[in-house]
């Protein structure tokens, strides 16, 4: 059971620390791996390879500007891919977010725009077959709807 990150560049680390830091919370494991879908397409290719022998894993990607990187995973991934694309400011965002959400056909990417939800819908991913994991999650469902008593 892992969380494989890919970013564009090692300028996206920080953006992906936003998400580590709640998958840290569940004691999940992850590995970041930097791979840019346009300038070495055969990492990509290689991490993905690799990957598809292996149970119980869920991707983040997370890449901006013309983002190739969570389609090319996608494209050749068995298992879920999940983009977060970083973004600094509101114009940032329109640029990411657009490349993010026109994946081609077969190509099946989850956008999640929040780095903690991104975290939450690999953990709940994950979950599916972990029953410690899906304890965890009640639990903290249950801490969020007692601080509203």
């Amino acid at each position: 059971m892992k969380i494989q990150f890919i970013l564009g560049s090692k300028s996206d680390h920080d953006f992906a620390t936003k998400i580590t830091e709640l998958l840290n919370e569940f004691n999940v494991e992850y590995d970041i791996k930097v791979a840019s879908a346009h300038k070495v397409p055969e990492k990509v290719f290689e991490i993905v390879s690799s990957l598809n022998k292996e149970d119980d894993i869920v991707y983040i990607t997370i890449a901006g500007r013309s983002n190739g990187l969570s389609g090319v995973t996608a494209a050749n991934s068995v298992h879920p891919v999940i983009a977060c694309p970083p973004f600094k400011n509101k114009d940032d965002f329109s640029v990411n977010i657009n490349s993010t959400l026109q994946m081609p056909s077969d190509t099946p990417v989850i956008t999640v725009i929040d780095p903690k939800n991104a975290a939450l819908a690999a953990l709940r991913i994950l979950a599916l077959k972990n029953e410690n994991l899906k304890i965890a999650l009640l639990n903290r469902i249950e801490k969020i709807k007692q601080s509203f008593n």
